[in-house]
């Protein structure tokens, strides 16, 4: 299990000058054709949304009032409310538009046909599969990991590997990961990703 909080990642600009990328993990580390990829960014512009092809994306806006992501005559979503996740295809060619204050999103995304992602709002314990992966970032409240003990806050999280954890290792069987509320108000999304084959 790796710890991270967004603020002390490091930020990579745009090649479009749109916004900035802060990577939480990639696998394997530093393949262009990653199985998976977790980061948050933020987008302070209108202006093409990067494609690629060959990748299933899902989105979800941590903060401000949302990004209208258009294909014409095929796709116009607009993320406006924190926390919902939805799901897209990265091959679709994108324009995005912002308010003039921009906002921050978490970016899930897994190579299609090698694994898959289910991205949801959680309030409750989480007990991740043995033999997945996934990424925990904390919207709101306290959260402490079942591994270590450590709590976890807003913009803070873990990510884990799909062979972390043996299985069985975990606290139930067949559980690899376990991380639950501390506070009333803990929210926080769980990107639970599969692998295929």
């Amino acid at each position: 299990m790796h710890h991270f909080d967004v603020e002390t990642l490091t930020p990579g600009r745009w090649r479009n000058g749109g916004g900035t990328t802060r990577e939480i993990a990639s696998r394997p580390v530093g393949a262009e054709d990653f199985g998976w990829r977790a980061s948050v960014a933020d987008i302070d512009r209108d202006g093409p949304f990067s494609t690629f092809g060959g990748v299933d994306r899902t989105l979800t806006l941590l903060a401000g009032d949302g990004v209208l992501l258009t294909s014409p005559g095929e796709f116009e979503r607009l993320p406006a409310r924190a926390g919902e996740p939805f799901a897209f295809s990265g091959d679709l060619a994108l324009s995005a538009e912002v308010s003039s204050a921009g906002c921050r999103v978490l970016n899930i995304m897994v190579r299609r046909g090698n694994w898959t992602a289910r991205v949801e709002r959680v309030a409750g314990r989480v007990l991740a599969p043995s033999a997945h992966a996934g990424v925990f970032y904390v919207l709101r409240g306290r959260w402490q990991t079942g591994e270590d003990g450590h709590v976890l806050a807003a913009g803070q999280g873990v990510w884990w590997d799909e062979d972390g954890l043996a299985p069985g290792e975990g606290v139930e069987v067949g559980v690899g990961v376990e991380v639950a509320p501390l506070s009333p108000d803990a929210v926080a999304l769980w990107a639970d990703l599969t692998p295929m084959g």
